[in-house]
């Protein structure tokens, strides 16, 4: 590389710096000597002989050059930069005067720019002036870049390290042996985060014909070093295990807090971030008082891992780092006093105490102050005062070992919010947005109130999370004393329209579409639409839901539904595992089995507190009209029979079921985000009284909480990627004036809403409910006894009625539940939950499951048994009212007050189009019902056997061998000792949310 500013044949100058001058042959310069001793002469003397040296040089170039012009600019060599960038660059242009002063910047110019590897200027003289030849040789181009041997990093880890790095070296790239060292060096420092300290890299490049390279990183990681052996010296009042776990980088992974299992499996070492672990160490001296603890630089020693491999039993080969932290601990001090100078705004010292957790004489920590003087600055930033600055300056009594803390406050000035925009809403209007914040314009600015509006917001779902330090920017006018508060939002999909469909224990398998928009036309109103179709259940649903009405804060809506469901536990059973139930008929009619069709609307109207903003008030009307079929004797006989509508019974008591209730609810709710929760509480308490018309007359109270929390590992943290998300429900449930809660309204657990590891309404209590059977009388050969002896082939066999306690899933009355949830986000929208759900329905008031006067006298009225038949006819019989049933359902002993539990993990995929998590789990139940009840002491006291086994007698059938063989079928059948058994555990796919 050279710049030559004489014939093609002479050379100036080159990269390196300027070379000899050399003028053209046709203007000589002769006998130019001069001649001068550094002996005799003085300095300045020397500096002035070198001044006129140059000025007659430049004078002789002035005079050869002066009136030649550049004829010609040539770039030869580019192949890849254009002829016109390189001439851009240039300050010398065509027809401008030759000047060897601008020629030598046009070089500079060109060389720095980095993407030439050789480059020279040559003048060229011609008949018009001078011709100007750039000769280039470009940089080649980096066509391909491989690394080799890299396993305990990816590619995609090493890209986005340069990325963060700003190492420009990529594909399509100039080469820059500069920029590979870079990379070399970062790529190393990569390595070593990852415990391969000992990493060597070597770089080859291979030309690719005609201009490219490709760069080969060849990488040896070498063996993995890990921690090692943690140890402190110089730590006598704090344990090394208390400081080991204040070190968040390079203590060993465990179980935190286990004591024996905290040292499980070494992390690798990573030195730079050793330093912030000893600061953390020092931290926590602080915390206990100790403010003068210091920490030195820390050792570190390199050793063979040695010993066995725990799984695979042969020697280790990586190496580990042992650290020493040598400890000064210093005194332990308490906190004097904490004093405040500055302070005109706010004269309340007391007040200004108050944000400080730490009283006078605690031990000093200095976390708590750090807290303090957080609490402090949000305390003036709700009073406008933005720029508002606290120092503390400790004052240290060696001799009490106290430490007292003067606050200067700096106040700065009160800030009044100017104007408020918003940026991103193309659809949804800006009143929308700003009917939710809690500031408004010409108010002084408060930092709370804006954190507050933007959960608000965030409560909405209309909008991607907002963050305050992300989403939103305060221009101040320092002057003016305003601030200016810009909102940047991004929108979301305000229209869903889905296709769904899956498996659920509450709906069976189910196929269903959806339409909702929860901002329409941009006013914040929604509008639903939904439909599912499934093997037990069916539900059609339209609602509209408006949060402002009449540019009020009043949250009006209303919904108008049609549902039918089926409860048979047999049913939803196979629908949830596949695998079906087989029942003989006996059971099956002694089993809940029936339908429930209803349909309705409801209006609700809710309304802020004013003075507490995520406060409601609110009020639900609901009506629905139903109709119950029952499929089995003992859900016919519990209906037909339990006083949940007075003066009817009978199939009557099944159809015109009229439901008219309103519920009065209470919320406070701070939970950030509907979807998708990461932090909040949500307190819920409402009631609910059915009676305001209709034929149904009981009351609910209820109360509900939810807590959501951000969770590193074990520990609460803002910053926290995983969610430890509690909720818990108290309800009861009474009938007044005269009537009981209806039996479909009473609570029954169990499903993928409650208590995972059990069948839909599965966990429930038992009751006896008396029942009057028909069996057939059967000859010993399995033949019946037919009603006409004269004409056998009518197959009419002759129907002893028997009475027998039926076994029903009667509900609670009382009603608690909490799950627990450990939520860790796995990539994009996969979830995996750690999951524990506990509840318990009882039955604690019994005068709700008494059966009306009349549905008792429809089972006491009747004749059972058949001592005698005569013509194909039952004679004689027992009356009803001597067999012995007792009126009212009593509870199963063993079945009433059992708590249940599921413990497991579950996978959720949240898919966007059908709106509602898929969610594979797998529960293990250790709380479960495994009974095998005796008859209850009320109903007989009988050993061994059911309580029907105590109705039924010999006597009830006639004399002979068709008896005999009937009673001992009866007592097989309906005699047997019964078993209540939950299952253990539970597999299941299914398409809901639990909370």
């Amino acid at each position: 590389m050279k710049l030559n500013l004489g014939t093609q044949d002479d050379g100036m100058c080159s990269p390196q710096g300027p070379g000899p001058v050399s003028f053209p042959a046709s203007h000589p310069v002769k006998n130019l000597h001069i001649y001068f001793s550094t002996r005799v002469a003085s300095r300045f003397t020397a500096r002035l002989l070198a001044l006129i040296l140059l000025v007659f040089t430049a004078g002789i170039a002035f005079a050869q050059n002066a009136g030649q012009t550049v004829e010609l600019i040539r770039v030869i060599g580019n192949r890849r930069i254009p002829k016109e960038t390189i001439l851009a660059r240039l300050f010398t242009h065509q027809g401008d005067q030759y000047d060897p002063v601008s020629i030598e910047r046009d070089f500079n110019s060109l060389w720095n720019t980095g993407y030439f590897e050789n480059l020279r200027i040559e003048r060229e003289d011609s008949e018009k002036g001078v011709i100007l030849n750039v000769y280039v040789t470009e940089k080649p181009t980096i066509r391909e870049i491989n690394y080799k041997g890299n396993n305990s990093v990816s590619n995609s880890d090493i890209l986005d390290r340069f990325k963060k790095e700003k190492v420009s070296l990529s594909v399509e790239s100039q080469y820059d042996p500069t920029k590979v060292k870079r990379a070399e060096a970062v790529i190393r420092t990569l390595l070593a985060e990852h415990g391969h300290q000992f990493a060597t890299i070597t770089t080859t490049i291979k030309t690719i014909p005609p201009a490219s390279v490709q760069v080969n990183f060849n990488i040896k990681e070498g063996p993995t070093v890990k921690v090692g052996n943690i140890r402190f010296t110089g730590n006598t009042h704090v344990s090394s295990l208390l400081l080991r776990r204040a070190m968040a980088n390079l203590k060993p992974v465990g179980i935190p807090y286990s004591i024996f299992f905290e040292n499980l499996f070494p992390k690798t070492f990573d030195s730079s971030k050793l330093e912030e672990d000893s600061e953390r160490v020092r931290q926590a001296y602080r915390d206990k008082g100790y403010a003068n603890a210091a920490v030195e630089e820390p050792h570190t020693q390199i050793r063979d891992e040695g010993g066995l491999n725990f799984f695979t039993f042969r020697p280790n080969t990586g190496k580990r780092v042992d650290i020493l932290m040598p400890i000064e601990e210093g005194a332990r001090y308490r906190l004097g006093s904490i004093t405040f100078t500055g302070n005109k705004a706010v004269s309340n010292v007391k007040a200004l105490r108050a944000t400080f957790a730490l009283k006078d004489g605690d031990w000093f920590s200095a976390t708590a102050m750090q807290k303090g003087l957080e609490s402090l600055k949000k305390a003036y930033g709700q009073l406008g005062y933005i720029n508002f600055a606290g120092i503390p300056e400790p004052k240290f009594d060696d001799v009490n070992h106290t430490v007292s803390l003067n606050i200067d406050i700096d106040e700065g000035k009160p800030f009044y919010v100017s104007r408020i925009e918003f940026t991103g809403n193309t659809t949804t209007r800006d009143k929308v947005i700003r009917r939710e914040l809690m500031l408004e314009e010409g108010q002084v600015y408060n930092s709370n109130l804006w954190e507050y509006s933007l959960l608000r917001l965030n409560q909405l779902e209309y909008f991607e999370p907002l963050k305050v330090d992300q989403d939103s920017e305060a221009h101040q006018d320092t002057e003016a004393g305003t601030v200016d508060l810009l909102l940047k939002v991004k929108e979301k999909g305000k229209n869903s329209i889905g296709l769904n469909g899956g498996i659920s224990g509450l709906s069976g398998a189910f196929l269903g579409v959806n339409y909702q928009t929860n901002n329409f036309l941009g006013l914040g109103e929604t509008l639903s639409l939904q439909g599912n179709l499934g093997n037990v259940s069916r539900q059609f649903l339209f609602g509209f839901t408006q949060p402002y009405f009449r540019n009020r804060p009043i949250n009006f809506g209303f919904q108008v539904f049609d549902t039918k469901q089926d409860y048979n536990s047999a049913k939803n059973y196979q629908a949830t595992t596949g695998q079906s139930v087989n029942l003989t008929a006996a059971q099956q009619s002694l089993t809940q089995n029936y339908n429930q069709a209803s349909r309705g609307f409801n209006f609700s109207l809710s309304y802020p507190l004013k003075r507490h903003n995520f406060q409601s008030f609110g009020l639900t009307y609901s009506f629905a009209d139903s109709n119950i079929t029952a499929f089995s004797t003992a859900s016919s006989t519990y209906f037909q029979t339990i006083a949940f509508r007075s003066g009817i019974q009978g199939s009557n008591a099944l159809v015109g079921i009229q439901n008219s209730s309103a519920s009065f609810t209470y919320r406070l709710n701070t939970v950030n985000n509907p979807m998708k929760p990461r932090t909040g509480k949500e307190y819920t308490a409402a009631f609910q009284f059915a009676g305001i018309g209709g034929n149904l007359r009981y009351f609910t109270p209820a109360v509900a909480y939810k807590s959501y929390r951000s969770m590193h590992y074990l520990q609460p943290r803002a910053d926290g990627r995983n969610v430890l998300a509690f909720r818990a429900q108290l309800a009861y449930i009474q009938g007044f004036g005269g009537d009981v809660a209806p039996p479909n309204n009473r609570f029954f657990s169990g499903g993928e809403n409650d208590l995972r590891g059990f069948d839909i309404r599965g966990a429930t209590p038992y009751g006896y409910i008396p029942n009057r059977v028909n069996i057939q009388l059967t000859n010993p050969d399995g033949t019946c006894v037919p009603r006409d002896v004269t004409n056998p082939q009518l197959n009419q066999c002759l129907q002893v009625p028997i009475p027998v306690y039926g076994i029903v899933s009667i509900g609670g009355d009382t009603h608690f539940s909490s799950n627990t949830e450990y939520r860790i986000p796995v990539a994009g929208p996969v979830e995996f939950d750690f999951f524990e759900d506990f509840g318990i329905d009882a039955v604690t008031n019994r005068g709700q499951l008494k059966q009306s006067p009349e549905g008792f006298a429809s089972l006491t009225a009747p004749l059972y048994g058949c001592p005698v038949y005569n013509n194909g006819s039952c004679q004689g019989g027992i009356p009803g009212s001597e067999v012995g049933f007792v009126r009212n359902i009593h509870p199963v002993e063993g079945t009433n007050f059992v708590p249940r539990m599921s413990v497991g993990g579950q996978i959720s995929v949240l898919m966007p189009i059908i709106n509602a998590p898929f969610r594979l789990y797998y529960a293990y139940n250790p709380l479960r019902l495994y009974e095998r009840p005796f008859c209850n002491s009320v109903l007989s006291t009988g050993k061994n056997m059911s309580c029907s086994a105590q109705l039924i007698t010999r006597d009830m059938f006639p004399p002979g061998g068709a008896g005999d063989y009937t009673y001992s079928e009866v007592m097989a059948g309906y005699g047997a000792q019964n078993l209540f058994r939950e299952p253990r555990k539970t597999f299941r796919l299914t398409v809901s949310t639990t909370f």
